[in-house]
C-alpha cells in the first residue's frame, strides 16, 4: 500500500465531527442565561433588573418629555413648602396646632400623641407632603405603561418608607419616651432581640415563639385520620363529634403554597372543628411539601392527583352522596378549574362549590401583579429551574414588601427600638411554617393564568378541552375579604361574570389569612352579604357592596347555614373511616406526616 493509500485510509478512519454550530443544543444556550439569571437573583432577591429597569426608562422618558406635568409638579412642590412653612410658624405659636396633612388609611405610624408636638410634628408633616408629592411624580405621566408606572410608584414608596422618621430613633417620640423611661436599656434588648433573629435566620429555624405551637399538638387537633396517601396529597377524614351528620360530605381544597392547617389552628378558630361540631362529615387534603425531585409537578398533575383523587375517594367512603367542595386560595382556584372540566363531562358529583379568596380572573390581581409580567415571570422561571422550585424565603419577601410598613418597618421599631416582643399567635406561627413551589406548575400557573388570563378567558386546556367556568351548575358561596394583598376582593368578585349559577358572594372584614380565620364570638367582625340568581342582572362591585345587606359577627355561621340549605334534610349516621374493603383503609393519625415536612 503505497503513502497516498495508507494517508486516504487514515482519514477515512477518523470520526466525523459535526459542524461547530449544531454541537450544541438550543437547550444548551437557554440554560447558559438561566444559570446566568438565577446568580444574579441572589443579588436582586428574586427582582428581575430588566423589568425594574424598563419601567424607570418608560416613566423618566415620558416624564423629561412631559412639560406640562413638570410645571405641574413644580407648582405643587411650591405649595406643600408653603403649606409645611404655615404650619412651623403655627406651631412655633401654638404646640397643639392640627396638622395640614394626615396619614393615608391604614397608616398608623404617627397615631401617638408624640407626633402632635414640635418637633416631631414637623418631621411627620414634613415626611407625608413629600411621599403625597411623589406620589404625584409617580402617577398621571402622559403616555406611561399602566403596568410601569405602578412598579415605579411602588418603588418610590419603598424608598421612602426607609427614611420615614419613624424608623429613626431619635426622631421617633415613642422611642424616644421608652429610651428615656429605660435608661437605654431598650437598645440593648432590641439588639438581642437582633442577634437572635438572625442566627435562626442564618441556621433556618422559625422565628421565636413558633415553638408554643407544635403541629399535632397545638394547632392542627383535631380527631382524625389520613385514609388515603399518594406522591402529592394526604387526605384526611375527621372523626364526627355528633350522633348523626349530613347526608353530603365536605372536601376542602387549600393552598399548596402554605400549609392546610390554616383551616384547623387552635381549636377555638378551627374553622375544621367548628364544621364537624355541626354535623358534617369534613375531608381535607394536606399537600406534599415538594423537593427538587418533584420538579416536574404540573398544574394538571395537581388537579388529577390532588383535587380528583381527592373527590374520588371521598365518593368511595360515601357513595351515593353528593359533595360539597371548597378551595381556599391556590386551592380555590384549581378546584374552579377541576369542577368546570368535571361540567364538561358530566361529572355532577357536587352539590356546591365554596371559594374563599381565590381567583378566577385575573385580569386585576392587585398589587402582586407588581412581581408578575413577562420579564419578572421569566427571572422566577430561571430561579425555580436553578433549584427546581421556588423556595419559601423568596416568596415572603414579595409578600413582605406588599405590606412593609406592617411585615418590616413596625417590626424593626417594636422588637429592634423600642425593645420589645410581640406575642406569637397561632395563625403567625402558622404563617411561618412556609412550603415551596415546584418549578414546573408554578411556571405554568404564572403563565397561564397570571399572565394569559386563560382561565376567565375560556382558554385553559384540560385533557385538550377547554375548562369553561360557565358549564359550572352548581351553586357557589364565594368568600372575598376586604383587605386582601394576594386576592384583591374585587378580583374575587368577577366570579360573577363567570359563572352561570347562583351566586352567594360574601365581604368579610380583614386580610387574606385573618378574614378566613374569622371564628364566631370574636370581637369586630363584620361582613356583607348577598344573592345573585343566575337569572339576576350582574352589578358591578360598588353596586354590590352598598346593596348587600350587613351583619356583624362571623360569616362561618351563614356558610353553615347554606351548606344546611344545600344539603338532604335527612340526617344519616356518620360514615366509616375510610374503606378498608376498598384500599382506602386509615394509614395514620391526623394530621398525617406531609404537614411536617419541612
Amino acid at each position: 500500500m503505497d503513502a497516498m493509500t495508507r494517508e486516504a485510509t487514515k482519514k477515512a478512519e477518523l470520526p466525523k465531527l459535526p459542524p461547530p454550530e449544531s454541537r450544541f443544543s438550543e437547550e444548551t444556550f437557554r440554560a447558559m442565561d438561566r444559570v446566568r439569571e438565577a446568580l444574579a437573583a441572589q443579588v436582586t432577591g428574586g427582582l428581575s433588573p430588566a423589568a425594574l429597569t424598563l419601567a424607570f426608562i418608560d416613566w423618566s422618558i415620558h416624564l423629561a418629555s412631559a412639560p406640562g406635568k413638570c410645571m405641574e409638579l413644580t407648582i405643587k412642590a411650591g405649595r406643600k413648602a408653603a403649606r409645611l412653612g404655615a404650619h412651623i410658624a403655627a406651631a412655633g405659636i401654638n404646640s397643639d396646632e392640627h396638622p395640614c396633612i394626615e396619614p393615608l388609611p391604614g397608616d398608623y405610624r404617627f397615631s401617638d400623641e408624640g407626633w402632635r408636638k414640635p418637633p416631631y410634628s414637623v418631621w411627620a408633616q414634613a415626611f407625608l407632603l413629600n411621599q403625597q408629592w411623589w406620589h404625584n411624580v409617580t402617577h398621571g405621566v402622559p403616555g406611561v405603561t399602566p403596568h410601569h408606572e405602578d412598579v415605579v410608584s411602588f418603588a418610590a414608596r419603598q424608598f421612602l418608607d426607609m427614611f420615614s422618621p419613624s424608623n429613626i430613633a431619635f426622631a421617633n417620640p415613642e422611642v424616644v419616651k421608652k429610651t428615656l423611661a429605660t435608661n437605654g436599656q431598650n437598645f440593648v434588648q432590641g439588639f438581642r432581640n437582633w442577634l437572635e433573629d438572625a442566627s435562626r435566620a442564618a441556621t433556618r429555624q422559625p422565628p421565636v415563639g413558633t415553638e408554643k405551637f407544635v403541629v399535632g399538638k397545638d394547632v392542627a387537633i383535631t380527631p382524625g385520620k389520613v385514609i388515603y396517601r399518594n406522591r402529592l396529597i394526604e387526605l384526611i377524614q375527621y372523626s364526627p363529634e355528633t350522633e348523626t351528620v349530613f347526608a353530603e360530605p365536605i372536601l376542602i381544597v387549600p393552598a399548596w403554597i402554605m400549609k392546610y392547617y390554616i383551616l384547623d389552628l387552635s381549636p377555638q378558630n378551627s374553622l375544621i372543628r367548628y364544621l364537624v361540631g355541626q354535623g358534617h362529615t369534613v375531608f381535607c387534603i394536606s399537600w406534599l411539601n415538594p423537593g427538587a425531585s418533584d420538579r416536574d409537578l404540573t398544574m394538571d398533575d395537581y388537579r388529577r392527583l390532588g383535587v380528583m383523587a381527592a373527590l374520588d375517594a371521598v365518593s368511595t367512603i360515601v357513595p351515593g352522596s353528593k359533595i360539597h367542595a371548597s378551595g381556599y386560595c391556590l386551592g380555590g382556584t384549581l378546584l374552579s378549574i377541576a369542577v368546570a372540566a368535571m361540567a364538561r363531562v358530566g361529572d355532577d358529583r357536587l352539590a356546591s362549590l365554596t371559594l374563599l379568596a381565590a381567583q378566577t380572573d385575573f385580569s386585576e390581581p392587585g398589587e402582586l401583579a407588581l412581581f408578575i409580567d413577562d420579564s419578572q415571570v421569566h427571572f422566577l422561571e430561571s430561579i425555580m429551574w436553578n433549584r427546581g422550585y421556588l423556595s419559601a424565603d423568596q416568596m415572603a419577601g414579595a409578600f413582605s414588601l406588599l405590606r412593609s410598613n406592617d411585615l418590616i418597618w413596625s417590626r424593626i421599631i417594636h422588637d429592634y427600638l423600642m425593645g420589645e416582643r410581640a406575642p406569637m399567635i397561632d395563625l403567625m406561627a402558622w404563617n411561618a411554617d412556609s412550603t415551596r413551589m415546584p418549578y414546573r406548575m408554578h411556571a405554568e400557573y404564572l403563565e397561564k393564568l397570571y399572565l394569559r388570563n386563560e382561565l376567565a378567558a375560556g382558554r385553559f386546556m384540560v385533557d385538550d378541552r377547554p375548562a369553561a367556568l360557565q358549564n359550572i351548575r352548581a351553586p357557589m358561596f364565594v368568600v372575598g375579604t376586604e383587605r386582601d394583598h394576594v386576592a384583591p376582593w374585587r378580583s374575587v368578585y368577577k366570579i360573577h361574570q363567570l359563572a352561570d349559577t347562583d351566586v352567594t358572594f360574601v365581604l368579610t372584614s380583614g386580610g387574606h389569612n385573618a378574614g378566613i380565620v374569622s371564628e364566631p364570638g370574636h370581637p369586630k367582625r363584620r361582613f356583607r352579604i348577598a344573592l345573585k340568581h343566575n337569572a339576576d342582572i350582574c352589578l358591578g362591585p360598588d353596586e354590590w357592596a352598598s346593596a348587600a345587606t350587613q351583619r356583624t359577627g362571623s360569616w362561618w355561621v351563614d356558610w353553615q347555614a347554606w351548606l344546611a340549605g344545600h344539603s338532604s334534610q335527612k340526617r344519616v349516621q356518620p360514615p366509616a373511616m375510610g374503606a378498608a374493603d376498598k384500599g382506602l383503609a386509615p394509614v395514620s393519625d391526623a394530621p398525617g406526616t406531609y404537614v411536617h415536612q419541612r
